[in-house]
């Protein structure tokens, strides 16, 4: 039988399944990309301000291990991207290594792979479809972009490296899941580990960005994020580059291909540690059991989370020399808040730390629904554990995991920007109320899911699409002049901008109300129906 035998049912399969959540994520990217050119062309109307930002970035070490270096400080166009240029490479990686890993390893932890195996499947169609999705996806998304770009007023040229280094970095990454998916017999392991060699690869990029004499450069070109990044989409454009993230995938597929002969199906090359006969007695309760399958990706995400709040504290001390012209300030003062620079973009930045967080806590409740669906939580039920209990444990993670995620931000930012202000004291609990106020919108959000997985666990990933929506809205509304009542739609549009604006308790109270009445409602709905 031939091994590709199947291929094209399994990719009309996949496509059918994520026919919703391919073209959001999509919009999510594109919006990103043509919103950031809208604004800086708006904001750097002044070359002389264009250049001071640009040399103000690359004169902050914690810049350019964030976001990285730009080459041409008198660019428009890199200047406009320069934050999702590995920042953006690194995301459109995640979402590409993740779609071969749904398509691989998550089929056959389900069993489902199996059945379809009964019929006329080669050993090579799962894994030929997953990369033809992830493939093809990142390929629209880099195309699209290069388009929206152009349509924002940039140079065509530039963008077109530009989307083309996005799908680039995608297709690096996509082989980097179709091996982790044949290591492991878990697809939350596959992603782990995907998840682990992107911030290698980041970190690797950021030491190579990190020395001002280029001492250090030749790290860069040991990290795929890196030769996304030595591209230079408008400032060069050196398209060979491109030719390394195709090699690198094409190595990445032989190796794939290659231990798929040496394992069964359902199973992995790293075999999974036995466990113990009898479980602990920290593990005989709902809720330790909950902490047990969220602890590994909690404690992870704390660390970026941690991470990148003392890199943004460090940051807030250069932001008044990155816009210097007045309508520069001026436009970062109406995005993040209105006493200052500084506390403006801490604002902001705070801000996007609470869109983050709750990418974790849509990311937890929706592990109800796999827990259901690969049959662990009716062996559970089956105890003398209720409905409402087992709910109840893994609702409380992601919510206490949000608070936790946030809060520990602010805490680094507070304790960074405080250094670097000379005002710890007054800074550290501003930062910590501004990472506060963020909770409810976040609640909210991941409340969405858990009715979800009361009213219709069959579409509940469509909590991924809302939050899509929710950060187009609330990132672009005012870019784009959408109606007031459409941003009004997105929770994280009522959240007060602290530090520096006007605290409200009135949305505050809303929101978590809102979050509650959601909460409950799911709670209902997922005891009047049945499981599986």
């Amino acid at each position: 039988m031939n091994d590709f035998v199947g291929t094209g049912t399994l990719v009309r399969l996949a496509l059918r399944r994520d026919r919703l959540l391919i073209p959001i994520w999509i919009v999510v990217f594109v919006m990103s990309a043509a919103g950031s050119a809208k604004a800086s062309i708006a904001l750097y109307s002044d070359h002389n301000a264009l250049v001071e930002a640009a040399r103000t970035s690359n004169a902050s070490p914690a810049l350019v291990s964030l976001y990285g270096r730009i080459f041409d400080e008198s660019s428009l166009g890199e200047v406009s991207l320069f934050k999702l240029t590995a920042f953006g490479a690194l995301l459109v990686g995640l979402l590409a290594g993740m779609l071969v890993v749904r398509h691989t390893r998550t089929e056959e932890e389900s069993g489902r792979l199996e059945l379809l195996s009964a019929g006329v499947l080669g050993r090579y169609a799962a894994l030929t479809a997953g990369l033809i999705v992830s493939a093809a996806t990142v390929i629209l998304l880099g195309l699209v972009t290069a388009l929206s770009l152009i349509g924002s007023g940039l140079d065509a040229r530039g963008s077109f490296a530009f989307g083309l280094m996005w799908a680039a970095a995608g297709l690096s990454f996509a082989g980097v899941g179709a091996v982790t998916a044949q290591l492991t017999e878990s697809a939350r392991a596959a992603n782990g580990l995907t998840a682990v060699v992107l911030g290698v690869s980041y970190v690797l990029r950021a030491i190579g960005d990190s020395s001002a004499d280029g001492s250090t450069g030749w790290v860069s070109w040991l990290s795929p994020i890196g030769w996304s990044q030595q591209v230079r989409a408008f400032a060069g454009d050196r398209w060979a580059v491109l030719l390394l993230p195709f090699a690198f995938l094409v190595v990445m597929v032989a190796a794939a291909t290659a231990l798929i002969r040496r394992r069964d199906l359902g199973a992995g090359l790293v075999r999974p540690r036995p466990g113990p006969p009898r479980a602990a007695a920290s593990l005989r309760s709902p809720l330790a059991l909950a902490w047990r399958l969220h602890r590994g990706s909690l404690l992870a995400w704390g660390f970026a989370f941690l991470l990148l709040g003392l890199l943004v504290g460090n940051i807030a001390s250069n932001v008044d020399g990155f816009v210097t012209s007045d309508s520069a300030k001026e436009m970062v003062q109406k995005l993040g808040g209105v006493q200052g620079i500084t506390d403006a973009f801490l604002a902001t930045e705070m801000g996007v730390m609470g869109l983050l967080a709750s990418a974790f806590g849509i990311q937890a409740a929706l592990r109800l629904r796999s827990e259901e669906t690969a049959l662990r939580a009716e062996p559970v039920l089956a105890t003398g554990v209720t409905r409402a209990q087992w709910l109840a444990s893994h609702v409380l993670m992601a919510l206490l995991g949000t608070g936790a995620l946030i809060l520990v931000a602010g805490l680094g930012s507070g304790v960074s920007s405080g250094a670097s202000l000379g005002n710890m004291a007054r800074q550290v609990p501003r930062m910590l109320a501004a990472a506060a106020v963020q909770l409810p919108a976040i609640w909210l959000v991941t409340a969405l899911v858990v009715i979800l997985f009361g009213l219709a666990p069959k579409v509940v990933t469509a909590g991924w699409g809302l939050y899509g929506i929710f950060l187009l809205i609330g990132q672009f509304g005012e870019i784009f002049n959408l109606p007031q009542w459409v941003i009004n739609l997105s929770p994280y549009g009522h959240t007060p901008r602290l530090p520096g604006g006007d605290f409200s308790v009135t949305p505050v109270l809303w929101l978590t109300g809102i979050a509650a009445a959601l909460t409950v409602a799911g709670f209902a709905t997922f005891r009047r129906r049945d499981i599986g």
